[in-house]
């Protein structure tokens, strides 16, 4: 009897044990683990900044610095060639002289800002001055910038028709020609994970293994041209003598400005030949609708519209040594723009080659904590 009586005073504490203490356990454990692995949440911000940035290790070391210092020297080309239309075509081309600039860059995460300065005139008021502002992630690129040259342009390749030699007035100096172009390219990297743009061409990351990407992308453009015709028609009289030749009509304006916007695809190629080496390089077709106005010399139609399409260029190459403190390399890039009408086209090619030495400062926390 005792026994049957104990069992059943078991049977009905047990569940109750059971159901007061098991589920304060639960709770517990259930509460400690919500404490422990809730992630913090980031921001919609900062969540897109780090997707910029987010590549495959296995292909790609990302940045491992905050900061960067570079001093930079560049060897500027510019080429402008205007063309006449009709029975008697004419070309001139404009150039100056090549120069070297030399001036300090710095780099804070994507953004790359610098000033050069030519050597041969390091004053304020040099003819020359440029300015360059580079962003770059994984994913996009931007570049910004701004050149003008004043009165340092010689004349080259001077066609003037009629069958004639015009070899008096090749490399003669001319003071009447200026320039300006201000403008962005931005674009898109589509094999971004595993292909890095920027190990290229502002030395953040470095390739680890050999790698390729399509481009695609669109920019804006401002050119302007200002030109002193009848200035020039005086150095052709004067060097021609008895040949003298008339400027077709379609060359006596005094400005042309117009604006550019463009549309662009093409591939980048990473070449990882040795340890913290790499050679670079990329080629861009951008299809260019073109707004002009310009002031001719003719009062009965002293300016006029264009609106057109036409193919640009856009050509980089690159070779850099980057142990990730320390870097070193060259680069070059040149830009082509091409416009036309029935009675009058123009081409501007210019570009840079570039010569280098930087190092990046400032150890990211994340890489501090692995030391």
């Amino acid at each position: 009897m005792k026994k049957l009586v104990l069992g059943l005073m078991m049977m009905m504490t047990a569940p109750a044990c059971a159901q007061e203490t098991i589920p304060v356990v639960l709770d517990s454990v259930k509460t400690d683990t919500v404490v422990k692995s809730a992630p913090r949440k980031l921001g919609l911000i900062r969540r897109i900044i780090r997707g910029f940035d987010k590549v495959d290790e296995r292909y790609i070391e990302p940045q491992h610095y905050v900061y960067a210092a570079m001093l930079q020297g560049t060897r500027n080309y510019d080429y402008y060639t205007l063309r006449s239309a009709g029975d008697n075509r004419q070309s001139i081309s404009f150039s100056p002289d090549s120069e070297v600039r030399l001036g300090p860059y710095a780099g804070w995460r994507w953004v790359f800002l610098g000033y050069t300065l030519s050597l041969e005139n390091l004053s304020v008021n040099s003819h020359k001055s440029g300015f360059d502002l580079s962003v770059y992630s994984s994913q996009i690129g931007l570049d910004l910038f701004y050149h003008r040259t004043a009165r340092d342009f010689k004349l080259r390749d001077v066609n003037l028709g009629h069958q004639q030699d015009y070899s008096a007035l090749n490399n003669v100096s001319f003071d009447g020609f200026t320039t300006d172009i201000t403008g962005f390219n931005f674009y898109y990297i589509f094999n971004h994970g595993k292909f890095s743009y920027p190990a290229a061409f502002s030395q953040s990351t470095i390739q680890k293994i050999s790698c390729g990407s399509w481009l695609a992308g669109f920019g804006y453009t401002q050119n302007s041209f200002d030109l002193d015709y009848e200035l020039l028609q005086s150095v052709i009289d004067e060097k021609m003598g008895a040949k003298r030749v008339e400027l077709d009509s379609a060359l006596q304006f005094r400005n042309i400005k117009y604006v550019d916007f463009s549309l662009s695809g093409g591939y980048a190629y990473n070449w990882v030949f040795a340890r913290n080496w790499l050679l670079g390089g990329s080629l861009q077709i951008a299809a260019s609708h073109k707004r002009s106005t310009g002031e001719m010399s003719d009062k009965k139609s002293r300016s006029f519209s264009i609106q057109n399409l036409n193919l640009d260029g856009i050509g980089r190459f690159a070779l850099v040594y980057n142990n990730m403190k320390w870097y070193a390399g060259c680069s070059v890039v040149m830009h082509t723009y091409n416009f036309s009408l029935s009675q009058f086209s123009t081409n501007n090619t210019f570009g840079s080659a570039n010569l280098y030495v930087g190092i990046n400062f400032g150890l990211k926390k994340k890489y501090r904590e692995k030391k």
